[in-house]
C-alpha cells in the first residue's frame, strides 16, 4: 500500500511526526538506516548483562512539557510510556566538595540560595518568576512556527502590550550571554556554578548570545517539571512510539537506507533506497543534517541557494559519553547527592568556559565539565537489585582532536581507541575524587567518543548532538539557513525536520510536531 508520507529517520522528531500523522489517519512509513530505531534514543546492555544504559539521550523534561508530549502522552501511555521522577533534578559539585542541589520546590530553592548569599534566593525567584510570567510569549517563540500568521499576531500583541521600544528591550535582554546574566545577578560562586554548565546542553557556552535566557528557561523547567527519565530507558519510549504508529496502520522499517528523494517537476514523487527499491509517495519528511540532505538525498535536485548554504553550515562541539556498571550505589563524599538525577562536576563559569573553549579549538579539555546521571535512583529496573549505573555526558569534547590542553595525552589527530580511553581515564579520575571507594564498586565501563557517536548516527556530524552550531546566526528564523522557512524549500511535498531545523535540538519533538500540524494533524 502506497504511504501518504515517508519519514526518513526514526529519532524523536520523526517519531512525533509519524505518530501524529498516523493518529490523523494518514499512512506513514518511517525508514531507518540503522539496524535499530530511535536515533539518539537507545537503551542497551553495553557494559554487563542486566545493566540497561541510555547510550545517548536520557532526560525527557522537554518532551513532557512540550505540545508534542501533551498531544501524544495519553496515547503513548497505553503502550507503556511512563516517566520516573525525583524532587531533586540537578546539582553542582565543585572540586572542593561544595555542592548545591536544585529541587522542585521554589521556596526551598529560595531559602537555599539565600543561605549562601543573602539576596541570591530572591534573584532566583525573580528569574524563574519572570520566565513564568512570559511563558505564553516566550515558549511560543521557542517552539512555535516562526514564519506564520499566528506568530505575527503574537508579536503584534506584544507590541500593543509593551510598546515597540519595550518589545525591543525585551529582545535585547534575552540576548544576554550566561556570563553576563550570572555575574550580574548572583553573588554566590556556587549558584553561578549550578547554572553555568546547563548552557552546554543547549549547544552554547557561557559567552554565547542568548545563553543567559536559555539558562533561565532551564532553571524554570527543572524547578517546575524536574528531570524525568523513562521507565525502562529511552529505548522503551521508542517502543511505545512504534507500537502507537503500528496500531494506527503505520510502519517503521530498519536497515532501510534512503539513497535519494525522487523529485520530478519540482514535486516529491517518492524515495529510492540504497538497495535499489523505490517507494512512491507524495510527501517526504527528512530528519537529517543539512549536509546529508543536500549532498546526498537531494543531490540531483537544482537547489543552488540551499546547496551553497549547506557548504557553510557549521557544526558544534562533539559529545563524549561514559557509562558505568557498579556493584553498589555510589556513596558521594558530599552529603545530599544520592537522590539527584543530574549532577554537574564543575567549578563555575570560568571552568565551564575554559573547557568549552578548549574543545572548540580542538583540544581535549584539561578539566572537562562532567554531567553525571544516576538512572538507578529514579528507575531501579535499569540494573540488578543492589547494583547501580552511572550515565556520564561530557558536552564539550573536540570534534577533531588537535591536541591535549593538559599536555598529558598523546594524540594522533583522530578519536582512536587510545585517545578515547585516555580521555575516559581523565574523566574517571575526576569522578572518583567524589565517590567513596569508587574502584571497589566499579564493575565495568564503556566510553563513546564523538567519532563513535557519529558512526552510530550519521546525523551526529563530528559527534555534534545538536544538529549544528546553535549560535544566533544558525538559530530561530535562521535555522538551518538564513533563508529557511518552516523546513520547506522549492520542492513541493518535502519537509525538513530534526535538530538542524527550528526549534532546534532536544527531546521536545518540536520540528516533527510543527511539520505534522502543517500537514493537517
Amino acid at each position: 500500500m502506497r504511504p501518504d508520507h515517508v519519514i526518513i529517520g526514526s529519532g524523536i522528531n520523526a517519531l512525533v511526526a509519524g505518530a501524529m500523522l498516523a493518529l490523523k489517519g494518514d499512512r506513514v512509513l518511517l525508514l531507518e538506516r540503522e539496524a535499530v530505531p530511535g536515533g539518539c534514543l537507545r537503551t542497551e546492555e553495553i557494559t554487563l548483562p542486566g545493566f540497561h544504559h541510555d547510550v545517548m539521550a536520557a532526560t525527557w523534561v522537554l518532551f513532557m512539557t512540550s505540545p508534542a508530549g501533551a498531544a501524544l502522552g495519553p496515547h503513548l501511555a497505553r503502550h507503556g510510556f511512563d516517566y520516573c521522577h525525583t524532587p531533586h533534578p540537578t546539582a553542582v559539585l565543585r572540586p572542593n566538595g561544595e555542592a548545591l542541589v536544585l529541587t522542585t520546590d521554589r521556596a526551598k530553592n529560595i531559602a537555599a540560595f539565600n543561605a549562601l548569599v543573602p539576596g541570591d534566593g530572591d534573584a532566583h525567584a525573580r528569574d524563574v518568576g519572570g520566565i513564568e510570567a512570559d511563558a505564553p510569549f516566550l515558549f511560543a517563540l521557542l517552539g512555535g512556527s516562526l514564519w506564520s500568521w499566528p506568530t505575527a499576531k503574537l508579536l503584534w500583541g506584544q507590541v500593543r502590550k509593551r510598546g515597540l521600544r519595550g518589545l525591543a528591550a525585551w529582545f535585547g535582554k534575552a540576548l544576554v550571554p550566561a556570563r553576563g546574566w550570572l555575574e550580574t545577578t548572583y553573588t554566590s560562586p556556587t549558584v553561578q556554578a549550578l547554572y553555568a554548565p546547563w548552557v552546554l546542553h543547549c549547544g552554547l557556552t557561557p559567552e554565547s548570545t542568548y545563553s543567559g535566557q536559555m539558562g533561565k528557561v532551564i532553571a524554570f523547567a527543572l524547578e517546575a517539571a524536574g528531570a524525568p527519565i523513562l521507565k525502562g530507558g529511552s529505548g522503551a519510549g521508542v517502543a511505545a512510539f512504534k507500537a502507537l504508529i503500528e496500531e494506527k496502520g503505520g510502519e517503521i522499517r530498519y536497515s532501510a537506507d534512503v539513497d535519494r528523494i525522487l523529485v520530478r517537476d519540482s514535486k516529491v514523487r517518492g524515495v529510492a533506497l540504497a538497495s535499489g527499491e523505490e517507494i512512491a509517495c507524495p510527501s517526504v519528511l527528512a530528519s537529517v543534517a543539512p549536509g546529508q540532505l543536500q549532498d546526498r538525498l537531494l543531490r540531483d535536485v537544482n537547489l543552488p541557494e540551499d546547496k551553497a548554504a549547506a557548504r557553510t553550515f557549521r557544526h558544534g562541539r562533539g559529545n563524549f559519553q561514559l557509562h558505568y556498571a557498579l556493584d553498589a550505589a555510589p556513596e558521594w563524599l558530599t552529603p545530599g547527592l544520592d537522590q539527584v538525577a543530574l549532577i554537574h562536576l564543575a567549578d563555575g563559569i570560568d571552568s565551564v568556559s575554559k573547557a568549552s573553549n578548549e574543545a572548540e579549538r580542538g583540544m581535549l579539555p584539561a578539566t572537562p565539565t562532567i554531567c553525571v546521571g544516576q538512572p538507578h535512583r529514579l528507575d531501579p529496573s535499569r540494573c540488578p537489585d543492589g547494583k547501580a549505573i552511572l550515565w556520564l555526558q561530557i558536552p564539550d569534547a573536540p570534534r577533531v582532536v588537535k591536541g591535549d590542553a593538559a599536555g598529558e595525552i598523546a594524540t594522533t589527530g583522530t578519536w582512536d581507541e587510545a585517545t578515547r580511553e585516555a580521555f575516559a581515564d581523565r574523566i574517571e579520575g575526576i569522578l572518583k575524587r567524589h565517590i567513596k571507594d569508587f574502584d571497589a564498586i566499579k564493575l565495568a565501563r564503556r566510553a563513546y567518543s564523538p567519532a563513535d557517536l557519529e558512526r552510530m548516527n550519521i546525523n551526529l556530524v563530528g559527534g555534534d548532538p545538536y544538529g549544528g552550531l546553535c549560535s544566533i546566526d544558525q538559530f530561530f528564523i535562521f535555522r538551518p539557513f538564513a533563508h529557511s522557512t518552516n523546513g520547506t524549500n522549492l520542492v513541493r511535498g518535502f519537509t525538513h525536520i530534526g535538530a538542524s531545523t527550528h526549534p532546534g535540538p532536544g527531546l521536545g519533538g518540536g520540528s516533527g510536531f510543527l511539520a505534522a500540524k502543517r500537514l493537517g494533524a
